[in-house]
């Protein structure tokens, strides 16, 4: 607590009156100093929890959480023998082969205009191009809509009027379509937003207003009797396969059939040929789920490894803001990580969470009748002189190409998997199922830990508290004996001025006399 006092030094003493209130409070200093720290190594260690937390908490909510349901271990693989069709399996997929035939690709309906000698988009289409004031030409789409363009004239209801290139374009792809016009090729370029017969469209109206703006067909073209080149028009067709005998129709190149997707990717050369498609059990998948599984596992497990076995941080405590201004920002950061890095060393919390996923690990599961082991699927531990320090609980698979420490080895989890997938689905589901309630058993609430913590964070958050409250007290305890020695300082300061001036006097006097 800061003090209003004015504090006076020893200007008729003669004494560092600083240095010595300073040394009669330096216990009273050094106590602040103690709470001050104990709050930052409380912040710190927070810190550290959450991050740690968050990686065993991940690992429960996400990996265990799906990996101890069957169906993560349902994998299927899809290939064909053209690859003018992709396959993606879904959960109904069964295994076995199929046949299929593709019948036609999705397109999206185009008309590319005819030239029509105009190249300025902002001119009026009356005049340069000699439409008739009020000339109409009609938006069909095949759904259904309609929209009908009036070139120049007086307003009417129900149409849009436009006078130039740009209001025209404009107008068309309000409508639903892309419109542009190439003032370059001086054509009108018009496509629909989406592929399929049910997004096709066609120009109707005045045919002498279409013809001029380069829109008119051949056909509508030779039914007036005009002698021109004409409008390039593409329909817009739906893609459709003959699967298994049955057709499906879609507007997209993509089927979602009894939940499998099927992708039309181009027409074989020949279109006649029936493609095969063979579904069955991916084996490499189910591999990599219990990979990536053991990959996260042994990250949480060596973290706490770490954590646990760091070095201690003997001698080393928070700096405070004066030794901080003395230092680089690196030699800060060095001597706080040595803090830091040692907050939950030989923490008995770590150790219990450790020991319930190390105690999961070796346990054993019933699969068709008998009790079988990670180790019977070729997995384990290095052993403790062969592991690095602190990934002497990390797991291994024997025969995994991306693990210098057993690649070598017979790769008996990718052996039982493919020889039987059932029994690994069952043995894996029941680990995960297992280290997930187990994980969850020390992440409950308590009066101590809030729910889905390993720690306990409440106690942690009082205990912050009471430090802040603590420094507070002690702060103010310092300030008062400060002042109170201040006033005793001042106090004699004060009086040997008056003696000093009373000797003056008397001087004087004496030296009158």
């Amino acid at each position: 607590m800061a003090s209003d006092l004015i504090r006076v030094t020893g200007m008729n003493s003669g004494l560092d009156t600083e240095s010595i209130i300073s040394a009669y409070t330096s216990t009273a200093r050094e106590k602040v100093k103690d709470a001050k720290n104990s709050k930052t190594i409380n912040e710190w260690t927070q810190d550290a929890w959450k991050s740690l937390n968050s990686k065993i908490y991940g690992l429960y909510s996400g990996t265990l959480s799906t990996n101890r349901l069957a169906a993560a271990y349902s994998k299927t693989k899809v290939t064909t023998s053209n690859s003018a069709l992709t396959v993606v399996a879904g959960q109904k997929a069964v295994n076995g082969i199929q046949t299929a035939k593709i019948a036609g690709l999705a397109k999206a309906a185009y008309l590319t205009g005819a030239a029509i000698g105009v190249s300025d988009s902002t001119a009026n289409l009356n005049s340069t191009l000699g439409i008739a004031e009020g000339q109409q030409i009609t938006l069909n789409k095949q759904n259904g809509e309609s929209r009908t363009i009036q070139i120049g004239g007086a307003e009417a209801e129900g149409v849009t009027v436009v006078k130039t290139m740009d209001e025209l374009t404009k107008a068309l792809g309000d409508s639903g379509l892309n419109a542009s016009f190439d003032s370059t090729n001086q054509r009108l370029f018009l496509s629909a937003k989406a592929t399929g017969s049910s997004n096709d469209f066609n120009l109707s109206g005045d045919t002498d207003a279409l013809a001029a703006l380069g829109l008119a067909t051949k056909s509508q073209l030779d039914a007036a009797g005009i002698d021109q080149d004409a409008a390039s028009k593409i329909d817009g067709s739906s893609a459709k396969i003959i699967l298994n005998g049955a057709e499906f129709v879609s507007d997209t190149n993509t089927f979602n059939i009894n939940g499998t997707t099927y992708t039309v990717n181009f027409m074989p050369t020949d279109p006649e040929e029936e493609i095969s498609i063979t579904t069955g059990t991916d084996y490499d998948a189910i591999y990599d789920v219990v990979k990536d599984m053991l990959k996260e596992y042994n990250s949480v497990m060596n973290e706490m490894s770490k954590l646990y076995n760091a070095d201690p941080s003997k001698g080393y405590e928070p700096l405070t803001e004066e030794q901080k201004e003395s230092m680089s920002d690196s030699e800060i950061e060095v001597w706080e990580n040595k803090i830091k890095d040692a907050l939950l060393r030989s923490d008995d919390t770590v150790y219990d969470v450790m020991m319930t996923m190390v105690n999961t690990a070796g346990g054993s599961f019933e699969v068709g009748g008998k009790k079988m082991f990670l180790s019977d699927f070729g997995i384990s531990t290095l052993g403790y002189y062969d592991a690095e320090e602190n990934e002497r609980y990390a797991l291994h698979i024997d025969g995994d190409a991306d693990d210098s420490n057993t690649a070598s080895k017979d790769d008996k989890l990718r052996s039982m998997i493919a020889t039987d997938p059932e029994a690994a689905a069952s043995f894996f589901s029941q680990f995960s199922q297992t280290l997930y309630t187990n994980l969850y058993s020390k992440m409950g609430s308590t009066k101590m830990s809030s729910i889905y913590k390993v720690y306990n964070d409440k106690q942690m958050k009082e205990e912050h508290t009471d430090w802040e409250k603590k420094i507070t007290e002690l702060e103010s305890k310092l300030s008062d004996m400060e002042d109170n020695y201040y006033k005793k300082f001042s106090a004699m300061e004060t009086a040997l001025a008056k003696m000093s001036s009373n000797q003056n006097a008397v001087s004087s006097l004496l030296g009158g006399n």
